[in-house]
This record gives C-alpha cells, sequence and structure tokens, in this order.
C-alpha cells in the first residue's frame, strides 16, 4: 500500500485561506482482496471528533449536525481519495499526521490478514 498525500491551498469568499488534503490509497490487488474477504470498506480510519450526544430527539437532531460538520476516514473513502478542507495550516498538518498513522496502522492489519490459515516464519 502507498499513501498518496496533496496539499494545495486556495483563497475562500472572504479573502481567507482555505488549506486542503487529498489523501489516496494506491493498493495492490491482494490488499483489495482482503479489504473485501473481510469486509473492511465501512471501517472507520479516522474521525476528527467523538460525539456522545443527548438521547431522544434533540440528542439525534444534534448528533445529524454534528455528523455534518465532522470528519471521517473510513478505508472506502481512503480506496477512492478523499479530500479534507481546513481553514487552519496546523490543523491541516496534525490531520495529516494522524491520517498517516492510521494508514499505517491499517497496513499492519492487511499484513496480518494474510496470514491467516498459514504460519509465518520470523528470523531472529
Amino acid at each position: 500500500m502507498k499513501l498518496l498525500i496533496r496539499r494545495d491551498q486556495r483563497a475562500g469568499l472572504l479573502g481567507k485561506m482555505i488549506f486542503t488534503l487529498d489523501v489516496r490509497a494506491d493498493l495492490s490487488a491482494d490488499e483489495k482482496e482482503r479489504i473485501r474477504k473481510y469486509k473492511l470498506q465501512d471501517a472507520e480510519l479516522y474521525a476528527s471528533h467523538e460525539i456522545t450526544g443527548g438521547s431522544g430527539l434533540l440528542g439525534a437532531a444534534s448528533r445529524l449536525a454534528y455528523k455534518a460538520v465532522s470528519l471521517t476516514l473510513t478505508v472506502r473513502d481512503l480506496e477512492g481519495g478523499k479530500r479534507i478542507e481546513v481553514k487552519d495550516v496546523v490543523e491541516l498538518l496534525a490531520i495529516e499526521d494522524q491520517i498517516r498513522e492510521a494508514a499505517r496502522t491499517f497496513k499492519a492489519v492487511l499484513d496480518a490478514a494474510s496470514h491467516f490459515g498459514g504460519e509465518e516464519v520470523l528470523e531472529l
């Protein structure tokens, strides 16, 4: 798996800078097969925040509103590519760092999945 990252910027409507991060994974055929086999497409790799919210109708409304503005990255997003836009370069770099770490962890999961049903020999 290769993680492709592209940073860019553009001016917003009021002249304020908007920073963009495009991320996409370049996956091998074997990795794609493991994702399909273990149904990992909807696995969440990154979420900007967690919400516990209230219950009932008001809680549901607040969770829906929160979901509209929160940022999540799933395996499906990583496969197809995702653009993230923020108004602060520090936030962009923090998100990028967390996505890099999540991709490393996910690569380890895919590697481990290739050894189920067999054995692995490690030279120490």
